[in-house]
This record gives structure tokens, C-alpha cells and sequence, in this order.
């Protein structure tokens, strides 16, 4: 309706000019109905176009008018002399224009009958029309009703089929009015008397019969025996499988029907899930459906028809037709004229007939099962039936392991294989460098799992341990009070590496001031071995003015480290102290023992007097300073000017033309 009333005017004037259909107006009337404003508009083209009519009807065209402009066209024109001016006038004859359409259309019409290769013919008479079957004949005196009503629709058919082929492909010949009005009379009249004979049948005549008897009732139409087959699926949730199946057996019986298939299947978890197939006849199909959704709790339902009768009938034809085949070859085999290849070839066909004719038999044999019982098959599931059997818990370990000999390690662990303990991967990887690292798998039942796993831990330092647990539900989904639970074997994988490969728990980096650099790298030793650490690292070197610079790298143990710093204060004054540490969140970590390495650089600044030092170095160097800094401030000065002097001149520039303009003026 949203575009008719966006469109309202174009609609209103196509209704007042008669150019919608009924559908359209019967569309528009809905809007006007709904829609004031449209009502409104409707109400006003409908009174203008009364008024308009009222006052446009009594006025009357000039005459004069198309004279006047008539001639003012030929006077634009210039006058035509000689041939085309004879040719023009000759044009303007209403006789001469209606023979040249004549023409035209004789022309067209000879075209199409050249281009579809007909050729004219006059219209048969009624003669031809019963000497070629065009009228029905009456029927035989021996013919059946059944013969008889065939006869006369197929002479009604090619009575009709013949007209349409003269209307459609001969065009008439001219003729009289007076003519052509006998000729529609005698066809009207041939039809008619058709028609008589094709409804002259004696069961119509009986019906004719009984519906003059009764005038005043309708006669009931006439149900055709169709072939309708009907199908049903029910899907349903119960308690018990076996208790619904004995009473859809007893349904089943009660409305004369029989159980046809069972199937079931029993889940992992116990619940039984099948299918019941029941034949059922198709008058009690829905009084029986009705009764099973009693059953349970309803999830789905389908009814579908199948109308098979056209196919039915087709194939019935298609037997009848084959069994007259079928006898015409055997009274050919039973004649046994002709050759012997003839004969064989015969049989060969008899052959295909019959196989035709069993094929054809066994469908109707089956559509006419499938017709006189319903098929209703019915789904049955038990309620939780995605509850799950059991739970099984599996465990996936990671653990890295450092130590100073890593194949020490490797071996004590495969060692404790056993029957309970399968060790799945073990790797021992050694690179260039001289690095040594291995990765292990183990799969460990669950009752050995703590004593084993606690057993590897204290092969080596725990860097990082990390447990994942996965509860997987076995024959179903969600959650069960009454599943068992069971535990999987804990799938243990092993990282080995050598205490140097470690990376930091914490990095500290500072620098120490002492006058005797040497002394103080070594008594770093000694307190790194005191707390339980050692250098990983040391260098020393001096400079030609006698400054010295030690570094030196410690690695000590995070529950050793406050300690240690306490210590480094009796070395020397402590400068520049850093801290970073890395916090690694979702691991175990033994921080207590986890490494912190210690970055200390150790100086002296120096006690060797320099040979850049004195009055006249001192001098030399001043002066050289003060020449740098006034030869860059000259270089800053060039720079300004050379930046400002394009605007002081254009300034200047401005000014001068100001003043000499003033002045001319004055």
C-alpha cells in the first residue's frame, strides 16, 4: 500500500480513465478505504473531473480553427511545382490514401503466406466437414457406452483441433456481410448438434433424468478413485523404551493396524534409542497419531500425502497395452509362418514384453500396499539420553629440570621405567658450543604418578613445574550424579638443561669506587663463594692515566642475595645501583634457590699526574675555547642577517614608495 500512496495520483487518473484492472482496483479501493488522504484526493479528481465535463460538453470546437491552421502550414511550405506537386495533390485524395493501404495490407499478407509456405483454400463445406469426421457420427448400434463416449469426444476434440487450425492458419475469404452471417449460423448450428449427439450417452441421459426429478437440489460431484498414499513421522521422549513399544503394539492393534520393524540401540551410558515402524489403515491415521503423542513429550511431527494416481492409471494403460502386445506375439508364434530368424526375433521381443509386463505389475502391486495402509514411523528416545557413562580425568605434567650434569640426569630418569612407568620420547641434544639439553616423555599409571613425579624433582632444580587437568565425558555430554569417574595415566614431559643455560629470577648492576681495584675483584671471589655463588665472568683493565676498571659477573642464589649485598659495602663506596627482575606469572618457581646474577664494575680514578696539565696548557687551551666561541657567534650574527635582510629591504622598499606617493599628491 506504501507505493500507491506514494503514487496516488498517477493511480486515480489511470481509474478515471478506465486503464486498471480489476486486481488494481480492487488494490486502490483497499487503500481508499484505509487512507483519509488518498480518500480526500479521490473525492476532489472525481468532482473536478465532473465539473470539467459539465463545462467543456456544451462548448464546441471552432471550425474556422484547423482551416486557419492548416494554412498557415502550406504557407511556410513553398509550393511545389510540376510532378511532386501533381503527386502531393493526388496523395491528399481520401480514395487514392485508402487504396494504397489496401495495397499494403494485401502486400503483408501475401509476405506471410510466402515466409510460413500456405496457401490460400476456401472454407469447407458442410459436406467436407462430415466426409472428414468433423462433425461426431452418430454411435453404432453394437458399440458400448463406454466405446460410444470415446468415440464422440474424440470427433468432439478433432472437430475443435480442426477449427483452431482454419482460424489459426487460413485466413477467411472476402466475403458479404449476408454470407458471412449464414456461414457463423450453420457453424454455430453444426457445433450444437455435436454437442447433442457427444452428451446423448446413457448415463447422461439418466442423469438428466434424476436432475429433472429433482430440480431443486445440486448434484454432488463424483469423487475419482485416487491413489493417495499417506506417511507419517513422530518423534518422541519417554521414559521407557520397552513400555512405549507395548503400547504403540496395542494402539497399533486398535485401529486395525500391525507393528511392521522394531530397531533399537542401547548408548554407552544405558539409555535405549529405536525406531517403530506401524502400518495403520488411512482413515484411522490420525486417531491413532493422536493416541502415541500420549506417549511421551513431543519433539517433532510430519503428515505428508503422496498422490500417486497419475502414475498409477499411466502404468495401468501402459499393462493393458502390453498385454495386447503380448497376444499379438504369441498368435505370431503359434501361426509359426515366416523364417526362423523371424520366430526368434519374435520371441526375443515376447521376452522384453513379459519382463515389462512383471515390472509394471509388481509397482501397481506395491502402490496398492502403500495405498491401503498409512506408514507411521515413530522415534523414541529416552529422557537424558546425553548423559554421560563416565568421566575420565587426564593430567599433562611439564617440568625443567637444571643441573650440572644433564646426562647424569637423563639416565637416572629413564631408569625408572617399569611396567607402571612408560617412558614414550627421550632425547639427549648437544650442539657446537658444547651446550648439552634433553627432552623426555613419560606416561606414569595413576596411582605412581606423585611417588614418580616427586622422584624427578629431586634429581634437579625445579625451574618450572605446571599441572593441567582435563575431565572428558565419555558417552555423552554435560553433567551426571552417577557417572564414574576414572583417572587416565599422567603424561609427564621432562626439560633437562645445565645450570649455566638458566636464565636470571633477578639482575642487579652497580659499580663500586675503591682506590685498590685489583684487591677488590679478588675479595668478590671469595664472597661469592661464601654465599654460595661463584664469577661467571671477570676483566681488568688500566688506562694511561692510571685509572683501573675491573668487572667481574656473579651468580648467587636468590635466598643468599640480601646478604651479599650487605657485604659489598666493606669493598668500597656503592654507586649506581639497578635492579630488574622478571616475574613470570602461571609457573612454580623455587625463588629461594632461582639464580641472580650481579653485574659490579670496579674503578679508581687515578693517581698518575698528567702530561696535559701546567699554566701554559691551561693558557693555550682558554684561548682556544674563546676563539671558538667568538668565531660561532660571528656564524650565528651572518646567519640573522642573512634571514632578516630580505624583509628590512623590503620594508625600506615600501616605505620610499609610501613617501614619494604622499609627496606627488601634495
Amino acid at each position: 500500500m506504501a507505493t500507491i500512496h506514494n503514487e496516488i495520483e498517477n493511480w486515480l487518473a489511470a481509474d478515471l480513465h478506465g486503464e486498471l484492472s480489476e486486481s488494481e482496483q480492487s488494490a486502490l479501493h483497499a487503500h481508499l478505504v484505509d487512507c483519509a488522504a488518498c480518500r480526500k484526493a479521490h473525492h476532489e479528481t472525481k468532482t473536478m473531473n465532473k465539473i470539467l465535463e459539465e463545462t467543456l460538453a456544451h462548448e464546441k470546437p471552432d471550425p474556422a480553427f484547423e482551416r486557419r491552421m492548416l494554412a498557415g502550414f502550406r504557407n511556410r511550405i513553398p509550393e511545389r511545382t510540376g510532378v511532386s506537386k501533381v503527386l502531393a495533390n493526388l496523395m491528399r485524395l481520401r480514395a487514392t490514401q485508402i487504396t494504397a493501404v489496401a495495397a499494403v495490407l494485401l502486400g503483408l499478407v501475401q509476405i506471410g503466406r510466402m515466409l510460413t509456405g500456405e496457401n490460400a483454400a476456401p472454407l469447407p463445406s458442410r459436406e467436407n466437414y462430415v466426409r472428414e469426421g468433423f462433425v461426431a457420427q452418430p454411435p453404432q448400434a453394437g458399440a458400448t457406452g463406454a466405446d460410444q463416449s470415446t468415440s464422440l469426444a474424440k470427433s468432439d476434440e478433432l472437430t475443435r483441433g480442426r477449427s483452431q487450425d482454419l482460424a489459426l492458419n487460413e485466413p477467411p475469404p472476402p466475403a458479404s456481410p449476408a454470407s458471412r452471417s449464414e456461414l457463423d449460423k450453420e457453424t454455430a448450428a453444426m457445433g450444437l448438434a455435436a454437442a447433442k449427439v457427444a452428451a446423448a450417452t446413457p448415463q447422461n441421459l439418466a442423469r438428466a433424468e434424476q436432475a429433472e426429478a429433482k430440480p431443486g437440489e445440486t448434484p454432488a460431484p463424483v469423487q475419482a478413485n485416487r491413489k493417495l498414499i499417506r506417511n507419517a513421522t513422530v518423534q518422541l521422549e519417554i521414559v521407557s523404551f520397552d513400555d512405549s513399544v507395548q503400547k504403540i503394539t496395542a494402539l497399533a492393534n486398535e485401529e486395525r493396524g500391525y507393528v511392521a520393524t522394531t530397531s533399537s540401540e542401547k548408548q554407552a551410558n544405558g539409555k535405549l534409542r529405536g525406531t517403530v515402524v506401524v502400518k495403520v489403515l488411512p482413515e484411522n491415521l490420525d486417531r491413532f497419531l493422536q493416541k502415541v503423542r500420549g506417549l511421551g513429550e513431543l519433539k517433532n511431527q510430519t503428515l505428508g500425502t503422496e498422490d500417486v494416481t497419475k502414475a498409477y492409471l499411466d502404468t495401468d494403460a501402459r499393462l493393458k497395452n502390453a498385454h495386447v502386445i503380448e497376444q499379438r506375439l504369441v498368435d505370431m508364434l503359434k501361426t509359426k509362418t515366416g523364417k526362423v530368424s523371424d520366430l526368434l526375433q519374435v520371441e526375443k521381443e515376447l521376452g522384453r514384453v513379459r519382463e515389462d509386463i512383471e515390472k509394471m505389475q509388481g509397482e501397481l502391486k506395491y502402490w496398492d500396499s502403500q495405498v491401503q495402509f498409512a506408514t507411521v514411523t515413530v522415534s523414541l528416545a529416552e529422557k537424558e539420553m546425553e548423559e554421560p557413562a563416565a568421566f575420565l580425568i587426564k593430567e599433562r605434567s611439564q617440568l625443567a629440570l637444571y643441573a650440572p650434569d644433564v646426562e647424569k640426569i637423563y639416565n637416572d630418569i629413564k631408569a625408572l621405567a617399569s611396567q607402571k612407568v612408560q617412558v614414550t620420547n627421550a632425547q639427549l641434544n648437544r650442539d657446537y658450543s658444547g651446550r648439552v639439553s634433553a627432552t623426555m616423555s613419560m606416561l606414569i599409571a595413576p596411582e605412581e604418578s606423585d611417588a614418580v613425579i616427586t622422584r624427578v624433582k629431586s634429581l634437579g632444580r625445579v625451574e618450572n613445574f605446571q599441572t593441567q587437568t582435563e575431565r572428558i565425558a565419555q558417552g555423552g555430554s554435560g553433567m551426571s550424579e552417577n557417572a564414574k569417574t576414572k583417572r587416565d595415566k599422567v603424561e609427564l614431559n621432562i626439560t633437562i638443561s645445565r645450570e649455566e643455560q638458566e636464565q636470571a629470577f633477578q639482575q642487579t648492576s652497580l659499580r663500586i669506587r675503591t682506590s685498590s681495584v685489583d684487591e677488590r675483584a679478588k675479595d668478590l671471589r671469595a664472597v661469592a663463594e661464601k654465599q654460595g655463588g661463584r664469577v661467571r665472568s671477570s676483566t681488568f683493565s688500566r688506562d694511561p692515566n692510571g685509572r683501573e676498571l675491573a668487572n667481574v659477573w656473579l651468580r648467587v642464589p636468590m635466598k643468599n642475595y640480601p646478604t651479599l649485598m650487605q657485604s659489598l659495602d666493606s669493598l668500597g663506596k656503592v654507586e649506581n645501583v639497578t635492579v630488574q627482575r622478571q616475574d613470570r606469572t602461571g609457573t612454580q618457581i623455587d625463588e629461594a634457590n632461582a639464580p641472580a646474577d650481579i653485574s659490579i664494575q670496579v674503578y679508581s680514578q687515578g693517581n698518575i699526574v698528567s702530561h696535559e696539565s701546567g699554566l701554559l696548557v691551561t693558557l693555550r687551551r682558554t684561548l682556544a675555547q674563546s676563539a671558538g666561541a667568538i668565531m660561532w657567534s660571528l656564524r650565528m650574527i651572518g646567519v640573522a642577517i642573512a634571514f632578516l635582510a630580505p624583509w628590512v629591504i623590503a620594508i625600506v622598499g615600501v616605505i620610499w614608495i609610501t613617501q614619494r606617493v604622499v609627496r606627488a599628491k601634495r
